[in-house]
């Protein structure tokens, strides 16, 4: 559980703007608002755009209509990554100035055959970790990671430990097509908005590790986290664009919020369901306890009728 000795509390819910919120975006949207709220703190809205070829303005302004028509409310103004480079590159050039990154020549299909981590990607075989290869330039940048063992204590997940340079390798922060990694990007962003606790879905949790590394190498504060289950579908995917995850419904949003309340364990009341928004909220705000959601990574999505 979060100290409830903390004297400040900043939240976040941070969508990606490639299709518009669906189930699985409310969970983190509920959760993250609910915790903030109910600890008497700020919660932020973040457009993590930084995969600027995939991300659209419309799908922007569709999700910010959702949480709007939805109930949630911003405590400041939001924070694009598209808009963010700058603070990036002088990240990155601290790293590089420190001797903590090194560039990096291979492509994805020369390090395929790499054992894979637990959330699919290659563990990097530290081919460039001492040097280029000759002939060969740079086409990423990535974070040595060495003999780095990070453990961290989950506020839903318990315990979590991790063998980075077994379990990972050297990841990248500058990719090969010039995009700066979501893990460099997530890292800074929480550092500038002065992100005291991430509340988010356990897909990130493997991620974790990493961040934590890279804000120690920063010498940025981290904050203490909880992962929330992953709502999968029929077939146990995770609900997503790629698995045609249905948009939630601007028009009719309480029964979405009212299942998103019981996925996550806080057994509202049936007749809320046919109540309105402001009602199911207040009662959401009165009730909402962390305790009681459940300590699995994924858990089906299950409809329930009046």
């Amino acid at each position: 559980m979060f100290s409830s000795d903390d004297i400040a509390y900043r939240g976040r819910f941070a969508p990606s703007p490639t299709g518009p919120l669906h189930f699985g975006s409310l969970i983190a949207a509920v959760g993250s608002y609910l915790e903030a709220r109910t600890r008497k703190g700020e919660w932020l809205v973040r457009i993590e755009d930084v995969d600027v070829p995939r991300c659209k303005p419309e799908h922007e302004s569709a999700i910010l209509k959702t949480l709007a028509c939805y109930g949630f409310r911003s405590d400041g103004e939001i924070l694009r990554q598209r808009e963010r480079s700058p603070a990036y590159q002088s990240a990155l050039n601290r790293l590089h100035n420190d001797g903590c990154i090194f560039g990096c020549a291979c492509t994805r299909k020369e390090i395929g055959d790499s054992t894979l981590a637990s959330d699919g990607a290659p563990i990097y075989p530290g081919t460039c970790r001492n040097g280029l290869p000759p002939g060969r330039e740079a086409r990423a940048w990535r974070l040595r990671v060495g003999q780095q063992r990070i453990a961290f204590s989950d506020a839903v997940q318990g315990e979590i430990r991790q063998d980075l340079g077994a379990e990972v390798g050297d990841f990248v922060l500058l990719r090969a097509d010039g995009l700066f990694a979501y893990q460099l990007a997530v890292v800074l962003d929480d550092a500038e908005q002065g992100i005291t606790h991430v509340v988010r879905g356990a897909d990130l949790l493997d991620s974790t590790p990493r961040q934590i590394w890279l804000q120690q190498c920063l010498g940025v504060p981290t904050p203490a986290y909880a992962h929330l289950p992953v709502v999968v579908n029929a077939a146990g995917e995770k609900l997503s664009k790629q698995t045609l995850a249905a948009a939630l419904d601007d028009n009719n949003p309480v029964p979405a919020l009212w299942q998103a309340l019981d996925f996550l364990g806080q057994q509202p009341p049936r007749a809320l369901r046919g109540g309105s928004l402001a009602e199911l909220w207040d009662w959401a705000m009165r009730n909402w306890s962390l305790a009681r959601v459940p300590r699995h990574k994924t858990l089906p999505q299950v409809e329930t009728s009046c």
